[in-house]
C-alpha cells in the first residue's frame, strides 16, 4: 500500500463513530488501577509549606482569600463504596486556594490545587483544556510527584470552569457569557503564578514548567511568548492540540455536542458516560476530574426522582466564539516563544504542515510509546521534542498519567540549567598551573 493509500485510509477510520462502550465487566475490572496509581506517593515537604503569620498576610493586595489542607491521616486512603464513586482532590495535592485578582473592572477569585515545591524544586503550572477543570491533572501530579518528589504543582480551574468565578465592581458574580478570548485567559494564568509566589513568599519564581492540554496549548504558549513570566520559565509543553487539525475539528464542535447527554441523573451515571463513550479511558482518573464538570441543579427536589439533576458546568456552545482566537497562530508561536518545547500526542497523523516542517528543521528527539512499554524509541529530529503515546485518547494526561509524568520529568532535567556544569576560565587554570 502507496503511503497515500495509508493516509487516505487514515483519514476514513478516524472519521469511524467512537469505540464500542465498555463491558459492564470491563468496568469492575477497572478499579484494580488504583492500587497501583496509589502506591509509592511521595509525602508532601514540610519545609514547603506557606506562612500564616499575620505579617505574611499583607504581603499583596492581590491575596488568597482561603486555603483548605486535606486530612494527613487520610490522605491516601482507597475510599469504600462503589467503584465509580467520586474521589476527593486530597488524594492528589496538598491543598486547595481561593487566589483573589482585583482588576479595574472585575475581580477573579481562581480556584487553585496546589502542592508547594520542595526548597530548589521546579514548580509545574498546569492548564485544562474547554469544558475541563484543574482536576483533570490529578492523576498525572500523583505520577509527577512518585518521579519527582521535590516538584511544585498549580494546577487551576479556568473562568467559566470549575469552581473559579468573577465579580463585577459591585460584587455580583458574572455569568456566561465569559470573557474567554486567549489575552484575558493567558493573563488569568499568569495571575495565578504570581499569586501563588506571593502566598508562599517566594523571593523569585521557581524554575518553571508550563503545561497545557487541548486549549490549555494555546494558553501556556501565550504565556511562553509574552515573557510576563521572565527567565522562570524553562519550558512549556502542548497535549494533544495543534493547529491544523483543531481547526479542523471545531467544523464539528457542534455536532459533537448536540449528541453529548445535556443533564445526568446522578453524579455516577456521569463518570460512567465518560468511561463508556470513551471520551476518558481511565475510570480511576473519570473518578477524580468528572464530578468538577458537573453540577447539582438548583432546588432539587430529592423526592421528585427527577432523571435531570447533575448539569455541565461549562457551556462549550456559549465559547463558540473564541474557538478561532485560541487556536489561530498556535503553530507559529509554539515554534517561536522562548524556551523548551514539548508536544505530546496520540497521534503523528495531528500534525499540520507547519510543525511537520519544525520537526524535520531541528535538534529535538520525536519518541513513540509502545503499547505497554515504557521504553521509548528514537524515530526523527525536530526544534521540539515530539512524543506520541498510540494507545491514549484526547486526555492523554488523564488515559496515561504515569508516561505523561514519565515524559515531563525527562522535559524538566533536559532543560533544567542548575544541572549545567561550565568549564573552568582559562585563568583559573592558569593559576592553578603556577
Amino acid at each position: 500500500m502507496s503511503h497515500l493509500q495509508r493516509s487516505f485510509a487514515k483519514a476514513k477510520l478516524t472519521g469511524l463513530p467512537l469505540e464500542p462502550p465498555l463491558s459492564a465487566n470491563a468496568l469492575r475490572e477497572e478499579p484494580e488501577l488504583e492500587d497501583e496509581a496509589l502506591r509509592d506517593v511521595a509525602p508532601f515537604p514540610d519545609s514547603a509549606q506557606e506562612d500564616d503569620s499575620p505579617s505574611a498576610s499583607s504581603a499583596s493586595s492581590a491575596s488568597s482569600t482561603g486555603t483548605i489542607k486535606p486530612n494527613s491521616k487520610h490522605f491516601f486512603a482507597r475510599p469504600d463504596g462503589n467503584a465509580l464513586d467520586p474521589l476527593p482532590w486530597t488524594d492528589f495535592f496538598a491543598q486547595e486556594d481561593y487566589l483573589e485578582h482585583v482588576g479595574p473592572d472585575e475581580t477573579v477569585i481562581h480556584h487553585v490545587y496546589i502542592t508547594p515545591p520542595a526548597p530548589k524544586g521546579p514548580l509545574f503550572v498546569l492548564h485544562h483544556g474547554a469544558g475541563s477543570s484543574g482536576l483533570s491533572f490529578a492523576l498525572f501530579a500523583q505520577e509527577l510527584r512518585k518521579a519527582l518528589p521535590d516538584a511544585g504543582i498549580v494546577s487551576a480551574d479556568a473562568r467559566g470552569h470549575g469552581e473559579t468565578i468573577v465579580q463585577t465592581q459591585n460584587g455580583q458574580i458574572k455569568g456566561t457569557p465569559y470573557n474567554l478570548c486567549l489575552n484575558t485567559l493567558s493573563s488569568d494564568l499568569s495571575n495565578v503564578v504570581k499569586l501563588t509566589q506571593a502566598k508562599f513568599h517566594w523571593p523569585q519564581l521557581p524554575d518553571t514548567v508550563l503545561v497545557g492540554h487541548s486549549l490549555g496549548g494555546p494558553v501556556v504558549t501565550e504565556v511562553a511568548s509574552t515573557g510576563v513570566l521572565g527567565d522562570a520559565v524553562l519550558g512549556y509543553a502542548v497535549l494533544d492540540v495543534v493547529e491544523g487539525s483543531a481547526m479542523e475539528a471545531l467544523q464539528n464542535m457542534n455536532i459533537y455536542l448536540a449528541t453529548r447527554p445535556r443533564t445526568f441523573p446522578s453524579l455516577i451515571s456521569g463518570i460512567e458516560w465518560h468511561i463508556r463513550s470513551r471520551t476518558l479511558r481511565n475510570t480511576f482518573s473519570a473518578r477524580v476530574s468528572v464530578p468538577s464538570l458537573l453540577y447539582q441543579r438548583p432546588n432539587y427536589d430529592m423526592s421528585s426522582h427527577d432523571d435531570e439533576t447533575w448539569l455541565w458546568r461549562t457551556d462549550l456552545s456559549a465559547t463558540e466564539h473564541y474557538w478561532g482566537d485560541w487556536f489561530t497562530g498556535l503553530s507559529k508561536k509554539f515554534l517561536d516563544a522562548k524556551g523548551g518545547k514539548l508536544l505530546i500526542l496520540a497521534g503523528t497523523d495531528r500534525l499540520d504542515k507547519e510543525l511537520m516542517i519544525g520537526q524535520m528543521q531541528g535538534q529535538y528527539p520525536l519518541f513513540r510509546f509502545e503499547i505497554h512499554l515504557v521504553t521509548a524509541r528514537l524515530d526523527v529530529l525536530g526544534r521540539y521534542q515530539l512524543q506520541v503515546f498510540p494507545d491514549a485518547g484526547h486526555f492523554i494526561q488523564e488515559d496515561q498519567p504515569a508516561k505523561t509524568a514519565m515524559v515531563l520529568v525527562d522535559f524538566y532535567r533536559r532543560n533544567d540549567r542548575s544541572a549545567l556544569v561550565l568549564p573552568p576560565k582559562v585563568g583559573d587554570l592558569l593559576k592553578k598551573k603556577t
